[in-house]
């Protein structure tokens, strides 16, 4: 579809609206946080809004834009228009399109997060690189309190754990609806699985461009809970929900193509990695402490980055190893493309568009500087010593938002990623959320001190 001409594409959506009897189109973008925004049009304005765009407030959406320029235009990008297969069709279907925010005189506007992306993509693509990526997201399902529909608790459904083929229940219908409907949305699923903890599951999107691949991660949020409502229960991407069990991670597996070649394959190299690939390890192991906030960038991510479950906190990388934030998967003959960096901090909970984002820029800017990787780690981290870490020159992740805010604010490597106006908004934002976070009286503290204070 991406190969046709935005004319080409125009005509195809106009085309498929009155071929599905399609009455409502609703126009998705995110704000800088990540959060999925909408409003609908109805089919007469379609046409309109192909051509011009739709003009809306953006003056309460978070990150958006500052009071005397609230005035913003959503232009669809015809190459994303999908019917909702949740909605009914028998009364007029509704589709959506996923949206480039302009300013009113037709100029992108900066603080668009699909648009700092596309910007990302321009400096890989005059570097002649392609970015693939292949996000695995993990997510919880829980029970919803039937007395009380507004309120969330966090009862798993199942005691299963990784890859456990559980009696056939609610969790295994709901993630083969998942799969169907995201295939319906023209989005390609490799893998489906129950994760390591009760309750907790992951599906596995096809490897592909990072827009379409961002697009793809805002409509699987999405999808997952539509399913997850109608079998009565609720998901969630929290990085961490439960204290004692695994939180929830966005694995990222990515590479760059130039053409239809696999950049980072080398057959002459023991770990069958060219130098490029490696330059690119080492800038995103250097890079990975500022990169985090955009990466993790709630409170709670860092309640995962924790040691001993699975989540990784030391900047090291290696082939076999899951206790490293970068793996490299073995490479099977004959399966060159395949060939690619397991980036394995992210959680799912990030905005898509600003961590790959970020997580390009860390590598590039490691192809550009030529820098080169430390010694691969192939030993458990875990176990490690302090002392052997330090030895080893193995450096560590922020453990909280705050630190991880500190070090962004600054990076100039993650403001030249974001540009200026997604750059402020987000750490003001972020400083916003650490300051309520901290000034909350938690129910750890009132058991651990009310009656012995």
């Amino acid at each position: 579809m991406a190969n046709r001409s935005r004319e080409e594409a125009k005509e195809y959506v106009l085309k498929m609206a009155k071929e599905h009897d399609v009455k409502f189109i609703r126009l998705w973008f995110t704000d800088t946080l990540g959060i999925l925004k909408s409003f609908a049009i109805t089919v007469e304005e379609l046409e309109g809004a192909l051509e011009e765009g739709m003009g809306f407030d953006g003056s309460s959406i978070q990150g958006f834009a500052r009071i005397d320029e609230s005035d913003m235009v959503a232009l669809p990008d015809p190459d994303t228009f999908q019917l909702l297969p949740w909605r009914p069709r028998e009364h007029r279907a509704v589709a959506r399109m996923f949206c480039d925010i302009l300013k009113p005189g037709g100029e992108p506007f900066e603080g668009d997060p699909r648009y700092v992306l596309k910007k990302n993509l321009e400096r890989a693509a005059d570097l002649g690189y392609t970015y693939y990526v292949g996000p695995e997201l993990e997510y919880f399902y829980f029970k919803k309190d039937e007395d009380s529909p507004n309120s969330y608790t966090t009862e798993v459904l199942d005691q299963g754990g990784y890859f456990d083929l559980t009696p056939r229940d609610a969790a295994v219908d709901m993630r083969k609806d998942t799969v169907l409907t995201l295939e319906e949305m023209g989005i390609g699923v490799e893998y489906s699985h129950h994760e390591v903890a009760p309750s907790q599951h992951e599906i596995d999107m096809r490897y592909t461009d990072a827009l379409t691949m961002a697009d793809n991660v805002m409509t699987y949020r999405l999808v997952v809970k539509e399913v997850a409502l109608n079998h009565g229960v609720y998901a969630t991407f929290m990085p961490k929900p439960i204290f004692g069990i695994n939180g929830s991670g966005m694995h990222v597996h990515q590479s760059l193509f130039k053409g239809d070649n696999n950049a980072f394959f080398d057959a002459k190299d023991p770990y069958y990695l060219s130098q490029e690939a490696r330059s690119y390890i080492a800038g995103l192991l250097k890079y990975a402490p500022e990169i985090t906030a955009v990466c993790n960038q709630w409170v709670n991510s860092y309640k995962r980055l924790v040691p001993g479950y699975e989540a990784p906190v030391y900047l090291s990388w290696a082939r076999r190893n899951r206790s490293d934030l970068i793996r490299v998967p073995e490479y099977r003959p004959g399966r060159e493309k395949a060939t690619r960096i397991e980036f394995r901090s992210p959680d799912p909970a990030c905005n898509p568009y600003l961590t790959f984002s970020v997580m390009l820029a860390a590598g590039l800017e490691g192809i550009e500087k030529g820098y080169e990787p430390p010694a691969p780690v192939e030993e458990n981290v875990y176990e490690m010593t302090k002392e052997e870490r330090e030895e080893r020159e193995i450096g560590t992740l922020p453990a909280s938002l705050l630190e991880a805010i500190l070090l962004t604010e600054k990076s100039e490597i993650v403001r030249k990623a974001l540009g200026d106006h997604v750059f402020e908004a987000f750490i003001q934002n972020k400083k916003i959320e650490w300051n309520e976070y901290r000034s909350q009286v938690t129910e750890y503290e009132l058991k651990k001190y009310l009656a012995i204070l």
